[in-house]
């Protein structure tokens, strides 16, 4: 199974920084493809579930092409087209584009070109190729739910609570979090940033014991404060950055991508045979490039204390749902209310079932699972 997490220098190095897109466009360009999936989807009535695999697949994407190569519009409604078959809500992919052609300005929905149902359906194929065919993406609102049910503390507290970090969830799918961290690691962070907001303080919870300092050691030990704050401020960045002006560029390509279908009028070519596949040289391997590292503006706590969590204010929540198109950061009517926290929870869709966190592939500082009975 691929290993779908980066250090953070690899996510300064992708196919779109290499192509001469700088970072803080990328990450623009990742959040607009990210709010149109979840937009696109919230109008045609699919779960949560689905849009947020869709969003995954499109971060997935990106890290192995450029948004110079294929527009990210066209690869949203791709991606979404995909989620659907995966998680068991398909929809078709005429209604996909209807639907987005009614969020789309003109000149961003030139980008699907002459065919948009070919151009869609043409790069299904190389996302199924890109992801590996690695279909399966857990979330963390499972993971959210079920340690909400292990927690004590007064009940409606709990609720708002549980209900400010699911938005919180929400909202991380337009950072790169899916690319760095496993669902449970998201969902004890966003957890402990809605605890730190709501001034809700979790001081016993059920399966204590002594060892345990925290209620997530009995789920994933050795998570550190450092990165639970790490993974919070990168979702509080989310609502401090200035919105992009409605006239700002935008992302490239303009027109159809070099990937666009032919005209209905030309024949279409036919499918490369196994035996001339193998005659073929491969597409050369991305090239590492330096970085030069800089720090993005972010609550990152001083030395002086500055910027702690525990001074932060809430963030306003759903007062800015009218923003109008191309779009833009954050726009809140996507946050569905979740589920109350004694709602069962789905059967894993993963192979393994246990419910702590692999770690063997990230090295001896990466959270460690812990396992009843062991020492």
């Amino acid at each position: 199974m691929p290993c779908w997490y980066y250090e953070k220098k690899e996510l300064r190095n992708t196919p779109s920084i290499q192509d001469g897109i700088d970072y803080d466009a990328e990450c623009r360009y990742r959040k607009e493809g990210a709010r149109f999936i979840i937009d696109t989807g919230t109008k045609m009535d699919l779960g949560y579930n689905t849009m947020a695999t869709g969003v995954v697949y499109f971060h997935r994407f990106y890290m192995f092409h450029s948004f110079r190569s294929f527009p990210r519009y066209v690869t949203a409604c791709c991606c979404l087209l995909l989620a659907g078959k995966v998680e068991e809500t398909p929809k078709k992919c005429k209604d996909i584009i209807k639907t987005a052609r009614s969020l789309l300005t003109d000149q961003k929905f030139a980008t699907f070109g002459d065919d948009p149902k070919e151009e869609v359906m043409t790069l299904e194929r190389i996302l199924l190729q890109t992801i590996k065919f690695d279909l399966q993406v857990e979330h963390p609102y499972s993971y959210l739910l079920k340690y909400a049910k292990c927690l004590k503390g007064d009940k409606a507290k709990l609720q708002k609570m549980v209900q400010m970090a699911w938005t919180f969830v929400n909202d991380s799918l337009c950072t790169t979090l899916s690319l760095q961290w496993e669902p449970e690691v998201i969902a004890v962070a966003l957890m402990y940033l809605a605890g730190k907001l709501s001034k809700f303080e979790v001081v016993d919870w059920m399966g204590r014991v002594g060892k345990h300092l925290r209620w997530w050691d009995m789920f994933v030990e050795d998570v550190t404060m450092d990165l639970l704050e790490d993974i919070c401020h990168q979702v509080l960045d989310l609502y401090s950055q200035p919105q992009v002006a409605a006239n700002a560029p935008d992302s490239p390509p303009l027109q159809p991508s070099i990937h666009s279908p032919t005209s209905k009028k030309e024949r279409l070519p036919r499918p490369i045979s196994p035996a001339q596949q193998q005659t073929l040289s491969p597409l050369p391997s991305a090239i590492p490039v330096k970085v030069t590292k800089s720090e993005p503006k972010s609550h990152h706590t001083s030395s002086n204390g500055e910027g702690s969590l525990d001074k932060m204010e809430i963030p306003v929540i759903g007062k800015q749902t009218d923003i109008p198109l191309p779009y833009q950061y954050p726009s809140y009517n996507h946050s569905a209310l979740p589920p109350t926290y004694s709602t069962p929870i789905p059967t894993s869709l993963y192979s393994h079932q246990h419910q702590y966190l692999p770690h063997s592939q990230y090295g001896s500082s990466a959270p460690r699972p812990y396992y009843p009975g062991s020492t």
